[in-house]
């Protein structure tokens, strides 16, 4: 029974051995294809158009962080988030008590200071004007002094003189010596109070510092009022221009932190955005940027209002790329023009697709069918069977890799040869590709397009 079943079984294997074969062999006999016989397109008239297609996000013309040079509690928040407000508005305000008090303190130590510089200046007039007479009395009584010492040393001389001729005592030569060298000390005090009023005109320099001094301590005291009063005036944030809230970070009673003095940068309170403009920054890949230029029309889309599509132009286009998981794509600023543009919001994802050339009249065939490379380009006509197609010069036009415009010697209807190799390509009857699928990448026309249909068969 064992020997009959492993019979059995071999049988079985060796029979369905032979069936796969035969199936394999008929597949693949009938999958065969006659690529001897040479294909024709005929030339059509129509558009086309050369696109780079892109994804990006919608940007505001400009986004102002709004931070409070004070600190403080939150106490007025007018705002929400999506609100209007004009430039000017009052965004927020902080509890002022604070830099109120430090207001008046400044007043303070202004009032103070101005008192003192009074004072001081006052002082100095007073010093001045009793210096000046003092100098006046001082210079009378050095001339009195200098005449009246010459008066007595000319007396005690006439005396000493008289002496001598017996005219005059002893006692009165020594009376008038006396008196003449009492002149004499009269007149060298005299000299030494002027020569004091020098050191008194020194002090008086000294009492104009502190007048200086005193002036330096008013402007500082201003100053401190002056930022003082602007501390005040920042507990309140105006809007810098007029446009939108996008965001908003902080909430009423919430104390917040000024910028000016804290190395974090201070406490972010709102977002304001300016749509007056809109635009989409796109992602383009580098194989595609070189085709990019400045005022180039663009077509938008976003999920949101998926059936309108918004008018834009290529304002800028990056310098420097950007390489993320070894892709390097360059950004591409696009301004949103129109109609309409007022309903696209802030990182909206966005599709683009950037115009890079057109032709609205153009003779049209398939890629595949120009050869050649550079100014040596040209199409193949069509002959007698067994003779070598005619070639004929073209100029390519525009060409998206699908659809081919051709400017020559070549007219609408015009029937042209495709290269050997390319009859059985993505271009076949009817205008699809193996298996039935729509040929052509990803993007370009769909299957079954003025251009699919330009193939047609020799010999049909």
């Amino acid at each position: 029974m064992r020997k009959f079943v492993a019979i059995v079984l071999a049988l079985a294997l060796v029979g369905g051995a032979a069936i796969a074969v035969k199936l394999r062999r008929d597949g693949n006999a009938g999958s065969k294809v006659n690529l001897s016989e040479p294909s024709t397109i005929v030339i059509e008239r129509g558009p086309i158009s050369l696109k780079v297609s892109s994804t990006g996000r919608v940007v505001s013309n400009l986004d102002v962080e709004i931070k409070c040079k004070a600190s403080g509690e939150i106490i007025t928040l007018p705002f929400d988030v999506s609100d209007h407000v004009a430039k000017g508005d009052l965004l927020l305000e902080l509890d002022p008590i604070d830099e109120e008090r430090s207001m008046r303190q400044a007043e303070v130590r202004l009032a103070s200071s101005q008192a003192k510089l009074t004072r001081a200046k006052r002082s100095l007039s007073v010093a001045e004007e009793t210096l000046r007479i003092t100098k006046l009395e001082a210079a009378a009584d050095l001339r009195s002094a200098e005449a009246h010492g010459k008066e007595m040393r000319e007396k005690a001389e006439r005396i000493a003189r008289l002496l001598e001729k017996t005219y005059a005592s002893p006692e009165e030569q020594e009376s008038a010596e006396a008196a003449a060298v009492q002149a004499e000390t009269a007149l060298e005090k005299a000299r030494l109070r002027v020569e004091e009023l020098k050191v008194e005109e020194a002090k008086l320099e000294l009492q104009r510092q502190d007048v200086v001094l005193a002036e330096c301590d008013v402007e500082t005291d201003k100053l401190s009022l002056e930022n003082a009063q602007q501390r005040l005036k920042e507990t309140k944030a105006y809007a810098p221009m007029s446009g939108i809230i996008s965001d908003r970070m902080v909430q009423v009673g919430q104390i917040i932190s000024s910028p000016t003095n804290n190395v974090g940068g201070g406490t972010a309170l709102m977002t304001l955005s300016d749509l007056s403009r809109v635009f989409v920054l796109a992602s383009v890949d580098e194989s595609d940027i070189g085709r990019v230029a400045v005022g180039q029309p663009v077509a938008v889309t976003v999920d949101a209002f998926p059936d309108e599509r918004f008018e834009g132009e290529v304002v800028r286009v990056a310098t420097k790329g950007s390489e993320v998981s070894k892709v390097v794509t360059f950004e591409v600023k696009i301004e949103v023009f129109g109609r309409g543009k007022e309903s696209l919001l802030p990182e909206m994802t966005a599709d683009v697709e950037i115009l890079i050339a057109e032709s609205q009249d153009a003779l049209l065939v398939p890629s595949g069918t120009v050869v050649g490379r550079g100014r040596h380009r040209f199409v193949l006509l069509p002959t007698a069977k067994g003779e070598e197609p005619k070639r004929i010069p073209v100029e390519v036009g525009v060409d998206n890799g699908i659809t081919t415009e051709i400017i020559g010697d070549v007219s609408e209807g015009m029937e042209l040869m495709l290269p050997p190799g390319d009859s059985t390509g993505r271009w076949t009857r009817g205008g699809e590709g193996p298996g039935g699928r729509p040929s052509g990448p990803p993007g370009g026309p769909p299957g079954g397009t003025s251009t699919g249909r330009m193939i047609r068969r020799l010999g049909r």
